[in-house]
């Protein structure tokens, strides 16, 4: 199956101060390493950055402006592959500590053609409860059965004819997943992992350098 990867850069990184994307972690940037993983499987990479920043590659193979959400990212990015692409890999930039057997296993679940997706998820460690508002209160509504959730991670990856419609009938939604959803597409879930950490705060690079640090 010919493979292509899509890196998702386009954030204003509000809550990190900057463009997180683009922070330093062992002397290159974090969206550098999320494409260099991407290759991993994928004979393109098409990284996705905020507007007027295309000049700079980070190693991926074409760059292009990203939108006003990530969903309209995720279109631009759709729209630089070549239409031959069988298989479409979606990896947040943010995320640079994955490892190859992520990318591996998720492009692997589609060998069953019965699916249109795989994703990566953790199982959910804290109780989980849905509360309601009441007043100035927040009130404890039940107590949910935490053993049918998942807290879900990048890579991601579709058939590119499935997630190109789930593009094309929905506008957006959270992540990639929930437009193939939309569309009644089947998708797997494959276990991640606990130091595919998502960059979203200065602190986070401290322990990403850490983590980093702890592979050599």
């Amino acid at each position: 199956m010919k493979c292509s990867a899509i890196v998702v850069a386009g954030g204003s990184g509000n809550r990190f101060g900057g463009l997180k994307q683009f922070a330093l972690l062992h002397g290159e940037s974090v969206a550098a390493r999320s494409v260099t993983l991407c290759r991993t499987i994928a004979d393109t990479v098409v990284l996705v950055v905020p507007a007027g920043m295309t000049d700079e590659t980070h190693g991926a193979d074409r760059v292009v402006e990203g939108g006003g959400n990530r969903s309209m990212s995720v279109r631009a990015g759709l729209a630089a592959l070549d239409d031959d692409v069988e298989v479409v890999v979606i990896h947040d930039a943010a995320r640079p500590l994955a490892s190859e057997r992520l990318f591996f296993s998720v492009v692997a679940e589609l060998s069953d053609e019965s699916l249109d997706g795989a994703i990566v998820g953790l199982p959910v460690v804290d109780t989980i409860k849905q509360v309601t508002r009441v007043g100035e209160r927040v009130r404890v509504h039940e107590t949910i059965d935490r053993e049918q959730y998942v807290t879900v991670q990048t890579p991601q990856a579709f058939r590119a004819a499935v997630l190109r419609q789930a593009h094309q009938q929905h506008e957006t939604a959270t992540d990639d997943a929930a437009l193939v959803e939309a569309l009644g597409g089947i998708i797997v879930v494959v276990p991640g992992e606990d130091e595919n950490i998502k960059i979203t705060s200065p602190a986070d690079v401290v322990i990403a350098e850490k983590l980093l640090g702890g592979r050599v």
